[in-house]
């Protein structure tokens, strides 16, 4: 039996700059019964810049600081491996668990990630009905399963 409530919610964050696959994320998560509070960024500035709460994100109450991120790899400006490089170097950082969820299947992208630090590697499906089964099963893992510290529940 788990000692934190797994219904209470953490901020889920969805790096990815394709506006249909966040959509599609949104959609997925809702249909998969795992409520939370999902938000997005849409490149690795921005997810760092959520991070660290600068520009738009610098309001901590309006950018909460997340429990979980998902991450896609292929980003503009700072990619998905940049991004990850540098959330897995700051301590204060580096606690909170990186899911890469991108259409890579590459080997050397799996090995690559979890290289630097990643928590799990997941490849998009192609499908709605996959990535509901995916969302679900994310939310079941990392949620209601996984013991996270206590500073990253909200």
């Amino acid at each position: 039996m788990s000692s934190h409530d797994s219904g209470r919610p953490i901020v889920i964050l969805l790096a990815d700059d394709d506006e249909e696959d966040r959509m599609l994320a949104a959609d997925a998560l809702a249909e998969s019964r795992v409520v939370n509070d999902l938000r997005f960024v849409e490149d690795g500035d921005e997810l760092l810049d959520y991070l660290y709460h600068r520009g738009e994100h610098a309001d901590p109450h309006k950018s909460p600081t997340p429990g979980l991120i998902l991450l896609d790899l292929n980003m503009p400006r700072k990619d998905g491996r940049e991004a990850l490089r540098e959330i897995k170097a700051d301590p204060d950082l580096r606690r909170i668990p990186v899911v890469v969820l991108t259409t890579s299947k590459a080997e050397e992208d799996i090995y690559r990630t979890y290289d630097l630090g990643a928590n799990s590697f997941i490849t998009k499906p192609v499908s709605f009905e996959g990535l509901v089964a995916v969302m679900r099963d994310i939310g079941r893992y990392w949620i209601e399963i996984v013991e996270l510290p206590p500073d990253h529940i909200e």
